[in-house]
This record gives C-alpha cells, structure tokens and sequence, in this order.
C-alpha cells in the first residue's frame, strides 16, 4: 500500500476494511434515499423475507461500491446469503457508504483511491469467504477465481456479470474452454442495456464532466467514441444540452445508427482535431493515443465512461506533456510542449462513478432486481447449468419491465383470447 493512502487509511474489522467509519451516518442517510426509489428491488426484498431463496448461500460481490449497491446488498442477505463484498473500481467506492455497511456488519473491502495491489487485495479477502455465488462487474473476480484464487473455484456454483466489458471476457474465456462454472450475463438483459446503459451512462456521465469542470456543454463539439447502449445514451444527453456531437466507431451498423440518429461520423484522427469535449465508450484499449493528443486543442478535455483506463492512453499523454497540476478534484491540467493545455478527467478511470455518484437509483433498480432475480436462479439451477455464458430469460425480463412501469403509475393493453388466436393462425389474411 502506499504511503499516501496508509496516511489516510486506518479503520478496518474483523471482516472489513475501509477509509473512515465515522462517515457511517452520512452514508446511511445516502442508502435511506436509494432506498426509497427502489421500488422493484423493495418488492423483491419483501417476498425474498418470506421465501429465503439464497439460504446457505454465499455470495462474493465485486461492484461498484454505492448507495444502490448497499440496497442490493441488503436484498440479498434478506434472501438468507451471506455476503462479501469489494468495489470493482479503485475510484468508484462511495466512502461513506462503505463506512455504513461496515457498521451494519456487513463484510466490505473498499475504499476510494486504491491503488492496484489493494484492488486486488479487496477482491482476494471477498474470495476467502469461500462462496458458493459470485456477482462481478468487470469480471476481475471471476478472473482471480479462475487464476491465482482458483482453489476456491470448486466451490462456486454460478456468477453474474453486470456490463459490457466483462461479458466479452467471460465469452472470451467460455468459447477457449476456460470457464468452470455457469455466469448469467446480466449486462445483456433488455431491462439493463437498454435502460441502465442508455439513460443511466447518458445522464451520470454528464454529471461527472460537469462535477468535474463546470464546463457549458452548449456550444461546445462533443466527440463520443463508440455508439453502443453507452454512446448512444450519452450522445441523446450531450444533444439535449445543445452540444455538437460527433461519433466515432470501427463497426459499420453503429456507425449507420448514429448517423440516422442525426450526428456527424468520422475517425478519431479526424475528430481529435476539432472536439472540445472527448469521452470513451468503447471497452478497447488505445482509442485515445499520443497522435490524437498532438492534434487537439487548446482547451481540449478527454475522459474515459468505459470499464477500464485504458481506453485513453496516459502514458502518451504525460510523454507529451511538461507540467501536470490538478485544477479541482478529478480535473488534471496537462500543459503540452507546445503550451496548449488539455485536461484529463478522473485520470481515465469512469468518470460518472470517479467525479460524480454513478447512475441514478431508479434505473439500477431494475439492473439489481435483474442480479438479484439470476442469482436465486443460480442457486437453484446452477449445478445443472453448463459452463458457458447464459441469458436473462425473456420472461424475467417482461416481468421487471411490468413491475417497474406499475411501480411508475403506468398501465399496459393486454391481448384479447381473440388477439392471441389470431398471432398464431397463419390462415389468416386480408
């Protein structure tokens, strides 16, 4: 651990390690909120009192660290498991949330601002609880399971995967034959990409720009890498609030979609030179690199709404640079050879969790109620799953998707006997 984050680092339990337990308040009161717009999850907490659907289980969890991360933890050990816990993100951890689910008892290993040997510690101690479920985002736990923790893989009996990135490694590893257990793909839920990516990634990753450099967004040539569910939702949101956006992408069907969409589409090498605003939303490395860097403007700002860092490239940037200092909390001002200046923002790491709290609690309740509803499925299939990569079934995604709009005041037609015997009579016609 480093020096710095020893200085400031001291408070830690039995089954738990994290920045400062006297933040529990503040932290409970964030949970209370999340609470109270959660109401899929709430629904599912109160049969889950009653039916104990993961008793005896225990579930490992590596998952951003916030106050709707808290009230799915809470879901699951009223479902009778029990639980450990780490952040999936060294700069994603809410502190005081941490602080509060130490206090209640709950197993946590979590800070803010780790560095990569304590990120890989927290993962470890939540692996030693020996569980039997694993819920991952990012799929690094998975990963250790599967490499230096893997005496405890015989264990498991299935795991979740919350996004994008970690789905394509854990595909990765089912089609080499690598994978020892079954993980359900929860990313791949329609009521998850197409609400959580879309309007959640939109709406907190603007948040954390804004947060993070006050910046007007009206006016300004907003360069998107990537038109998958995240590009898109955060190209609606920067359209919204009067920017000019432009995408980039390597696949041609986005690609036509972001055109249709109505914004302009072009290689980075070509829009490195006119964008005021970069962000990533790719899931590859190297998208940002040193001859974009050299090209960009005065002013220029560059952050990163994928999974990993390593979609800018920081090395070539500080290779061009002759002066770093931070501006305000998330916001370094790299002042290049040639004196432009361009700043990067939560040193490339997810600036919506890193700058700001990550995406708003009514849409993770359904993207929770998705992890919830899989890992009960896990503990009562899972033995008889193979060890591939599974979908949400359509049925659980209908269902969400019904509980929510009525937890919204929302009511739908519903087919007449009539209707339904007409969708399958092939007979009939004109």
């Amino acid at each position: 651990m480093n020096q710095w984050l020893c200085a400031r680092f001291m408070d830690s339990g039995d089954n738990w390690k994290v920045a400062d337990i006297s933040l529990a308040d503040e932290g409970a009161r964030r949970v209370d909120w999340a609470r109270s717009r959660m109401p899929v999850l709430a629904h599912l907490r109160e049969e889950a009192i009653q039916s104990k659907p993961l008793a005896g289980m225990v579930v490992a969890g590596c998952l951003h660290v916030t106050k709707e991360t808290a009230v799915l933890i809470e879901t699951l050990e009223d479902a009778g498991a029990t639980v450990s816990w780490s952040g999936c993100n060294p700069l994603s951890t809410q502190d005081d949330v941490a602080a509060w689910l130490a206090r209640e008892g709950y197993s946590i290993y979590a800070w803010h601002g780790q560095s990569v040997e304590d990120f890989y510690w927290c993962i470890d101690r939540t692996i030693e609880a020996n569980p039997t479920l694993t819920l991952d985002d990012g799929a690094d736990l998975i990963v250790r399971v599967h490499g230096p923790m893997s005496d405890y893989a015989s264990g498991v009996i299935g795991g979740t995967e919350e996004t994008t990135t970690g789905v394509h490694r854990l595909r990765a590893m089912g089609d080499a034959g690598d994978l020892r257990y079954p993980v359900i793909a929860v990313n791949d839920a329609i009521t998850k990409w197409d609400f959580d990516n879309v309007y959640g990634t939109g709406q907190s990753t603007l948040d954390g720009i804004i947060r993070a450099t006050s910046v007007l967004i009206a006016g300004k040539t907003f360069v998107i890498a990537g038109y998958g569910h995240c590009g898109r939702g955060l190209a609606m949101r920067a359209q919204g609030m009067g920017a000019n956006v432009v995408v980039t992408e390597i696949d041609p069907l986005p690609a036509l979609r972001a055109v249709m969409d109505g914004f302009r589409v072009m290689p980075m090498d070509e829009a490195a030179a006119i964008g005021d605003i970069f962000c990533t939303a790719t899931g590859i490395k190297d998208v940002i690199v040193d001859r974009h860097f050299t090209v960009m403007k005065d002013g220029a700002i560059v952050c990163n709404t994928g999974h990993y860092d390593c979609e800018i490239n920081i090395e070539h940037l500080e290779s061009q640079s002759v002066g770093v200092r931070t501006i305000r909390a998330d916001n370094e001002e790299f002042t290049m050879k040639d004196g432009r200046q361009i700043f990067l923002l939560a040193r490339g790491r997810l600036v919506n969790l890193a700058a700001a709290e990550g995406h708003p609690s009514e849409v993770m309740d359904m993207s929770f109620a998705n992890q919830y509803l899989a890992l009960c499925r896990l503990a009562a299939e899972g033995r008889e799953m193979g060890p591939i990569v599974h979908d949400i079934t359509m049925e659980q995604d209908q269902e969400l998707a019904l509980t929510k709009l009525e937890t919204l005041g929302f009511k739908i037609d519903k087919l007449t006997a009539e209707q339904i015997e007409y969708l399958s009579d092939y007979t009939a016609g004109t």
